[in-house]
Order: structure tokens, then C-alpha cells, then sequence
């Protein structure tokens, strides 16, 4: 058995398609069929079951496909390894980050970055805090932004920014004067929010929830600024963090404090036990050095 093999047979198994492999890999399909062929002969088992019109992993095809999803992350961290001992301060770092941290944080720490390391080569990749969790583990990014806390049994983090909640209401409600307001008392309004596939969504909720109350949450959205828009147009209230109050139109909103202090804390995630290149390292130990305590 030899690694090509392994790898031929893991990207027909994971994309559950010849030619969908055959694509990826750049090699004809049948040629891709003739090696996961070989593989078999070799094994003396039957890995994939062809008789149906999408092809299915046979037992022994499934565990395979597991054993050879290591092997191959291991050969690649090897591969990293040596290309960093010949290659210093070259690279490229997957970057997970959240649409909505991005604007407020990194496009300055982006610049500062490449300033300091014009060959390592940053791909961003967003998705929301509570996914990225899920492909950091997964190995889809190296390093990834996520809203405190996580299973530390699952990742090393490095806490990045931390600040308040505060009150996005519209200029003519009744609290728009007051300093301070507590979320009890914003039990009977109507509430514009993140999607559910935010992490801020489930951390008001569950705040809620302890004030005694579930929020009557009227509109959802992706995106702050509309959010903000809704809120200037009488729709609702929201709860954003300060950063984000900040950029909004305080001509047409009202922004107030909260009674109850509900923490939105950013970190960085890596996987615990996983190989960190040293791109990934120069990365992380740039941003602790200039701009940790953003908040």
C-alpha cells in the first residue's frame, strides 16, 4: 500500500463520487479507479460498494476511510514541518474569523501583520463564532476567533478582547434619556438579534432567560448595520457589543448602558494536540505583542 493509494481512496470516499474525485485530484477517472482497484487487490476486501447509482463505503471501506483520514493529516504536518525548517517566515495561515469581528478589529492587525511578514500569506475564511468552533476542530483553519468561553479540553485560546453589552434603542422610546437600563426591564420589547447560528443570539437568550424572561425576538439578521438600521426605524431594540455601538448613527439611535453586565469576551482557538506552523506562530505571537486588550 502506498500513500497515493490511501489518498486516492479518502477523496473518493469523502466526496462519495468518481468523478467528483477524479476533479479534485486532476487525474482522469478511470485511472482513479484502476489505483482504488489496486488498493483492494492488495487488502484482499472490498472497500466500496459500486452497485448502486452513488457509491457507498463497505464496512471495511469505512474503516479505511477513518485510519486514512490520520494518516494523511500526519504526513501533512510533516510536509509543514520540513517546508517551515527550509522555508522561515514562509507560509500560508488559515484564519477563521466571524463577519462581524472582522470589521471591528482586523483589517489594522491584517496590515500590522503583513508589514512585519510580507511572504506568509493569510486566508481568511468566515463563518459565524459558534461553526467555527467546528472547523477548527475539524482542521479546516488553523487559528480561529470565537466568543469565550470553550471546551478547553478541545482547544488552547488566548483571550483577545473583552467588553459590555450595551442598549441599541430607538431615539423617541421612553428609555432614550436614561444612563442606565436593566434588562428586566426590557422584558416587553421587541427584539432584533443576530441569527441562531451567532453566538451573541445564545448568549443574550440564556441572559434573558435568567432575567425571568424570554425575549420576544421580532426580527434576525446576519448583519449589524441593518440591525442598527431596524432599531433607527422603530422596530426594536438590540444588544450589541461597544465596538459595534460605536459605528452606529447616533444621530439615530440611542445608545444605553446595561444594569446587568453581560461580558462579550473574543479569543483565539487552536486544537489542542495539533501541529501550530510557524507562520501560525509568528501570527499569534504578533498579535499578543501589539495588540492584546483591544477592549
Amino acid at each position: 500500500m502506498d500513500v497515493r493509494q490511501l489518498q486516492y481512496f479518502y477523496e473518493v470516499a469523502k466526496q462519495k463520487s468518481f468523478t467528483k474525485a477524479a476533479e479534485v485530484l486532476h487525474i482522469s477517472q478511470p485511472s482513479l479507479s484502476k489505483m482504488v482497484k489496486s488498493l483492494e487487490d492488495e487488502i484482499g476486501i472490498k472497500l466500496i460498494d459500486r452497485s448502486g447509482k452513488r457509491i457507498q463505503l463497505t464496512d471495511a471501506g469505512e474503516i479505511v476511510f477513518q485510519q486514512a483520514e490520520a494518516v494523511l493529516r500526519s504526513l501533512n504536518d510533516l510536509s509543514n514541518s520540513l517546508y517551515d525548517l527550509m522555508n522561515l517566515k514562509r507560509g500560508t495561515i488559515k484564519f477563521g474569523i466571524p463577519p462581524i469581528i472582522g470589521t471591528l478589529f482586523f483589517p489594522r492587525i491584517m496590515k500590522s501583520f503583513r508589514d512585519s511578514y510580507p511572504l506568509i500569506h493569510i486566508q481568511m475564511i468566515e463563518f459565524g463564532a459558534k461553526k467555527m468552533e467546528r472547523i477548527v476542530e475539524q482542521g479546516e483553519v488553523d487559528v480561529g476567533v470565537v466568543l469565550l468561553p470553550v471546551d478547553d479540553t478541545k482547544f488552547e485560546f488566548i483571550p483577545f478582547a473583552k467588553e459590555k453589552l450595551q442598549v441599541v434603542m430607538p431615539k423617541k422610546h421612553s428609555f432614550s434619556k436614561r444612563k442606565f437600563v436593566s434588562l428586566t426591564e426590557l422584558k416587553d420589547e421587541s427584539f432584533i438579534m443576530f441569527h441562531e447560528d451567532f453566538s451573541m443570539h445564545e448568549i443574550i437568550y440564556n441572559e434573558c432567560l435568567r432575567a425571568g424572561f424570554q425575549p420576544n425576538i421580532a426580527y434576525t439578521s446576519s448583519q449589524w448595520d441593518f440591525i442598527g438600521e431596524m432599531v433607527a426605524a422603530n422596530l426594536g431594540i438590540a444588544l450589541f457589543p461597544q465596538s459595534i455601538c460605536q459605528k452606529l448613527n447616533h444621530d439615530q439611535v440611542s445608545i444605553i448602558d446595561l444594569d446587568d453586565i453581560i461580558p462579550w469576551e473574543l479569543g483565539l482557538i487552536i486544537k489542542k494536540d495539533r501541529y501550530i506552523s510557524i507562520a501560525t506562530k509568528a501570527f499569534l505571537d504578533h498579535l499578543q505583542s501589539n495588540f492584546l486588550g483591544l477592549s
